[in-house]
């Protein structure tokens, strides 16, 4: 029994529960999760007796789920289809290399970007950028092209993204000499490790603009309003988001631009309340239509129907417009419209009007006190 309590103790624990993020976790949100651990359990900031060993086992979860070809395997078989490789985290329990995860360390601790660009080659993804987009209910059930204005960074069209007055070139870095990264050591409780920092002067370019454009003051980027259409599908609710990718910011020196992403805003309707793909609205009748039973037009989005309303409907009673919601976003047919009907007692009457509904009473079985019983009481219960 003692072995093999030693035995299910030795097991690691299950790499998802360690970085505290779900099986379906994006690669963005692994980093952060581990960003966070390893930042809050790093020996040289947690002085804990245990900070040590769970540094380790943060580390090791993320060099696995971090991997693609790692992550499909231990999520297939689990720690044994990992084979041994990187399950453990690196030598000495921290890493001798820069590879990996012990990058993402050295961003936290001591600031550096993450090594292995060589000079020149420090490209910067661009941002991603956000705007709203406001629909009416009715351009939702019918999908719609919408034109859309923004601010973006763009390459700059004088020096063309280099950052450089046109005819003239960036001079090799006096700091890094070229290199784009500074070699420096760090002596922890740990040990010492031997890592690189990217150069403060380039920015890990290894160049450095002495002459900068005049239009873009030497960034290689310009600030620029855009205006172009875009289709939005039928469906959609607030909050959806629609990517359109590569419309964000131009990267800096090469990079990638970024995406932009368009937040849905639906706004309220004056008649219809929505429920996911159902619609629902209330509409007015006369004592006289529900009692007797009458065909009426009742609302849908984008014009109206004809509604049969038996006779005896009661107030508050729901008939069902099949199919006449709004369409569902990934295809999949139309919601229904639900229609309340709600029945109208007059607040003011004839005199002809009343005694025609006295006589109406009468015929019910009713006598109603005319002029008796003024009180609450009387007025409630006819007495």
């Amino acid at each position: 029994m003692q072995g093999a309590k030693e035995n299910m103790a030795a097991q690691p624990r299950d790499y998802y529960e360690v970085l505290g993020v779900s099986r379906t976790a994006s690669a963005e949100e692994l980093k952060r999760a581990y960003r966070n651990l390893a930042k809050k359990y790093h020996p040289d900031l947690n002085k804990a007796p245990d900070a040590a060993e769970k540094f380790k086992e943060i580390q090791a979860a993320y060099d696995v789920l971090s991997d693609e070809n790692k992550r499909r395997q231990y999520d297939r078989y689990g720690q044994e289809g990992l084979n041994g490789v990187g399950a453990e985290g690196f030598p000495g329990g921290f890493g001798a290399g820069m590879g990996g995860p012990f990058g993402d360390i050295f961003d936290i601790i001591f600031g550096a970007q993450t090594a292995g660009r060589g000079a020149g080659s420090h490209v910067v993804q661009g941002d991603d950028l956000r705007e709203d987009l406001e629909l009416t209910l009715e351009e939702v059930a019918t999908g719609v092209e919408k034109t859309i204005r923004f601010p973006r960074m763009e390459t700059c069209d004088t020096c063309k993204g280099s950052g450089a007055r046109p005819g003239t070139n960036a001079d090799t870095c006096p700091q890094c000499r070229g290199a784009g990264q500074i070699q420096f050591t760090q002596n922890t409780i740990l040990g010492t490790f031997h890592s690189t920092q990217t150069c403060t002067r380039c920015h890990g370019t290894g160049r450095v603009i002495t002459s900068p454009c005049a239009t873009c003051s030497g960034s290689g980027r310009v600030r620029k309003i855009r205006e172009r259409p875009v289709k939005v599908p039928a469906g959609v609710d607030t909050g959806m988001r629609l990517r359109l990718i590569g419309e964000g910011d131009a990267g800096e020196r090469g990079g990638p631009a970024g995406d932009l992403y368009l937040v849905i805003y639906v706004r309220d309707h004056e008649i219809f309340e929505r429920r996911g793909n159902d619609l629902y609205c209330e509409v007015p009748i006369s004592f006289a239509r529900a009692a007797l039973g009458d065909t009426i037009q009742v609302p849908v989005i984008n014009g109206t129907e004809e509604l049969k309303i038996p006779e005896g409907t009661q107030s508050g009673q729901t008939f069902t417009l099949r199919g006449r919601g709004l369409p569902d976003f990934h295809g999949r047919g139309k919601g229904d419209e639900y229609v309340i009907v709600k029945v109208q007692v007059p607040t003011k009457l004839t005199p002809e009007q009343r005694e025609l509904l006295k006589q109406f009473a009468a015929t019910m079985g009713e006598h109603l006190h005319d002029g008796e019983n003024k009180g609450i009481l009387g007025r409630l219960f006819g007495h």
